[in-house]
């Protein structure tokens, strides 16, 4: 049996772990720059907020009503999931994270899962604060459709096993094909033209034709809706290239603000390169103006720079961004967006260094700072130390927006909660 252990409402769970005043009430947590709603409580949906309204609009589309909103705050989401993951880590025989709010876990040797399930959420709970559903099934897209009746439906105690053939009917008859893990938006849409809207629907279908008109992703989906487990068992991988990027409140012209914005992005790359023990081979920049002002002229660019010795140094990192950034920059233009794009290798190990520029007295410099600096922002929090590049000026009117942002008294001691 496969088990799927989903945070509900992750973002507003999180928050309202050290906002319990919220508890009850609609909450909605924002993108970046305050722009729009991305996470909503279930008393938020059910008002009938949207995801990805903007958040000015709420206001006007709901006088008189009581919506806490939030920045984004992914510090905060990604240590307190983190805590949750380890405790599954502790329950469950075995477990891989899926996503920052998921994790699958292999309950071989577990005599009673729903029993286990429920331990689980209270445990989960109770430590951490975030309510959590657990999903059980022979199969992996079976356990999702479990998560789902173990978080709509009280009656489940947050925890629902699909376990027989007639409780494999019955939830594959209430479940709609756009919402069965593994059919996206389009497959979808082609099967509701053809009267599949139920995974049901779906799963009834002979085999052969499945076959005949899907590929290999879609056919193992009807085989797990049917209770055969063929998606393989995977952590999460590293991934080959990362990116990071964000729209600026407002639009900037000068150089000075652009290079400012590209070495924070280029530096929060070098770190996830860090994170996940992989290097840089290269790294791209791209910039563009807001398109949607049609009185303004228009630019776009990317330009792309290898490195001679694949490196997971932020010094580097960002050196290299700056200068792609020097070479795209033309005057004159009112930009809206800029990102920082790096191609990485599997491993940090066995790198070939190049023979003729490669200093191993200053790779061993670099490494040891870069350690240093990421211990200390894991203990007084991100950004406590940075390169001199990353600081904004204090006139900069374009820093990212977040003004109803929470605090994070679990990994900033400047955050750390005071009790009277």
């Amino acid at each position: 049996m496969f088990a799927v252990v989903d945070c509900d409402n992750c973002y507003v769970s999180c928050e309202r772990v050290f906002h319990p005043e919220c508890e009850g009430v609609p909450v909605v947590v924002l993108s970046n720059n305050d722009g729009c709603v991305v996470a909503r409580s279930n008393e938020a949906k059910r008002l009938g907020i949207k995801a990805g309204v903007p958040y000015f609009q709420l206001q006007r589309m709901f006088p008189n009503t009581d919506i806490r909103a939030f920045s984004s705050n992914y510090e905060l989401y990604g240590e307190l999931t983190s805590r949750v993951i380890m405790i599954i880590s502790e329950e469950a025989p075995a477990y891989y994270r899926y996503s920052i709010d998921e994790a699958f876990c292999m309950l071989d040797g577990i005599s009673d899962p729903k029993a286990w399930g429920e331990k689980l959420h209270k445990r989960v709970r109770k430590s951490v604060g975030i309510p959590v559903s657990v999903g059980i099934g022979p199969t992996k897209t079976l356990a999702k459709l479990a998560s789902h009746f173990a978080k709509k439906y009280p009656g489940y105690n947050h925890s629902c096993v699909i376990g027989s053939e007639q409780q494999r009917m019955k939830a594959l008859k209430l479940y709609p094909i756009e919402e069965v893990w593994g059919i996206g938006r389009q497959y979808a849409a082609k099967l509701k033209d053809i009267g599949i809207n139920t995974a049901y629907d779906f799963a009834s279908r002979p085999e052969q034709w499945v076959v005949c008109h899907y590929p290999v992703p879609v056919q193992r989906t009807w085989m797990e809706l049917n209770g055969v487990d063929c998606v393989p068992n995977e952590a999460e991988r590293k991934k080959k290239s990362i990116c990071t990027s964000r729209s600026f409140n407002g639009m900037v012209t000068d150089l000075e603000t652009l290079r400012t914005h590209t070495a924070n992005y280029a530096a929060s790359c070098a770190q996830k390169l860090r994170q996940q023990g992989t290097m840089a081979v290269c790294v791209g920049v791209f910039m563009y103006t807001n398109f949607f002002r049609e009185d303004l002229p228009q630019y776009q660019n990317y330009c792309e720079l290898p490195f001679s010795t694949p490196t997971d140094s932020t010094i580097d990192i960002v050196r290299q961004a700056v200068s792609c950034l020097e070479r795209m920059y033309r005057p004159g233009y009112a930009y809206k967006k800029t990102g920082v794009i790096v191609n990485s290798l599997d491993s940090c190990y066995g790198v070939q260094p190049d023979l003729f520029e490669f200093d191993p007295e200053r790779y061993l410099k670099m490494r040891r700072l870069d350690i240093a600096i990421d211990r200390i922002n894991k203990v007084g929090g991100r950004d406590t130390v940075v390169i001199a590049s990353q600081v904004y000026a204090n006139n900069c009117p374009s820093i990212t927006r977040h003004d109803l942002r929470s605090k994070n008294p679990t990994t900033r001691w400047s955050d750390i909660m005071v009790l009277k």
